[in-house]
């Protein structure tokens, strides 16, 4: 397993909408492992494979505590199949926008269909936390940010500060 860098705001790669994944092999399994690793140690709980320069939808996410037994996921080509009008809101942060967070409203339980790292559909209703990361991370294979969701004035002050940054870098 491997740590791979991260992708940062303003990167175009991250406005860039994934490639299904086509089979699940050895290279993909390589690619799932690297991602859990990369997310760990930034840390998060969850990765899209676009944020380490992979064009895949692919995402890992893992929502266990620091006490808590480790529990990564790995969800390939994931669409959302369904929407509760119910509505939630978190407080989101990305480690492609290091130390930005804001609250995004999405849908409270969304229905997902995605690949599994057994080859197999899989469909699965999630709610809460789960579902959030879902829809953020599935935004990303899709070119959206989370800053996407929040005020005009609020994302074009991110955006040019984190252009501001990777200019001096």
């Amino acid at each position: 397993m491997t740590i791979k860098p991260l992708i940062i705001l303003p990167d175009p790669l991250l406005r860039k909408v994934s490639a299904p994944v086509a089979t699940v092999d050895v290279a993909v399994r390589r690619l799932a492992d690297d991602m859990l690793e990369t997310m760990y140690d930034a840390p998060g709980i969850g990765l899209a494979a676009i944020q380490i320069g992979e064009p895949l939808r692919m995402l890992t996410i893992d929502l266990s505590g620091e006490d808590e037994e480790k529990a990564p996921r790995v969800f390939m080509n994931p669409e959302i199949l369904g929407t509760s009008d119910a509505r939630s809101t978190y407080e989101e942060g990305c480690l492609s926008i290091p130390d930005y967070y804001a609250e995004v409203e999405r849908p409270a339980t969304v229905t997902v269909r995605y690949l599994g790292l057994d080859g197999k559909m899989h469909e699965e209703e999630a709610s809460g936390l789960l579902a959030t990361c879902l829809q953020h991370e599935i935004d990303h294979l899709d070119g959206v940010l989370f800053i996407d969701h929040i005020s005009k004035l609020k994302r074009e002050m991110v955006v040019k500060k984190f252009t501001k940054i990777a200019r001096r870098a």
